[in-house]
């Protein structure tokens, strides 16, 4: 299933709030990495109702990162969090995915890390580089700042699939989703054409489940590896 015909306005505050939460969380989150740190490590969030891991597109995005780190030692990791259409969990994925970014930054400070995420898993990886807080919106007590910035410094790069657009969160009226100043260099955010939930004239329900098939996971990959 995909984000299209779902509500998802409580998926998109519940993330900015777990986003703009993190520098006051603890940092001491075990590594599913194991030792000695790897060269590379990509932390994928996979879409919604896809199974544990990293989901179809991200296997087909780390295959290919893979592929072309020959020689080197990539990690996974799997952004924890249930990725169903109860979307106020995706804040879980969003508060997982940036403790274990900033415990890579912490243990493993020569490991490379490529964030990537697709649909749902593309709104909750991009609300982990938020730089602040949406206008008008108020935080909730004991909730506040973004990563430290240091911790950008160890984000090669960020890949997108299928992230919903400006249209899309506008009409469920939930904040828009912007990528901090810190990543938008370093990012690369693919939309099919036809895909309605990243773009604004897509009418294709099959096109947000084919960027294996269309290429963008190896050019993702691409753009990732030059930067590694």
């Amino acid at each position: 299933m995909t984000l299209r015909h779902v509500p998802i306005p409580r998926l998109i505050r519940a993330a900015v709030m777990a986003a703009v939460a993190l520098a006051c969380m603890p940092i001491g989150n075990p590594l599913a990495v194991a030792a000695p740190c790897p060269d590379v490590e990509v932390v994928f969030a996979r879409g919604t109702t896809e199974a544990p891991g990293v989901g179809g597109i991200g296997q087909a995005f780390v295959d290919s990162v893979r592929s072309q780190l020959d020689g080197r030692s990539v990690g996974v990791y799997a952004v924890n969090y249930p990725a169903s259409t109860e979307f106020p969990t995706a804040a879980t994925g969003v508060i997982d995915a940036s403790s274990h970014v900033r415990a890579m930054a912490a243990d493993c400070p020569n490991t490379k890390i490529v964030l990537g995420g697709f649909s749902q898993g593309a709104a909750v990886i991009g609300y982990v580089t938020a730089d602040a807080v949406p206008a008008g919106f108020t935080l909730p007590t004991g909730l506040s700042g973004p990563m430290p910035p240091d911790v950008a410094d160890h984000v090669a790069a960020v890949a997108l699939f299928g992230k919903p657009s400006g249209q899309f969160l506008n009409a469920i009226e939930a904040p828009p989703l912007r990528i901090g100043a810190l990543y938008a260099a370093k990012t690369i955010d693919l939309c099919n054409p036809e895909d309605p939930v990243c773009s604004v004239d897509g009418d294709n329900g099959a096109a947000h489940v084919q960027y294996a098939e269309n290429g963008m996971t190896k050019q993702a990959a691409d753009f990732a590896v030059q930067r590694v």
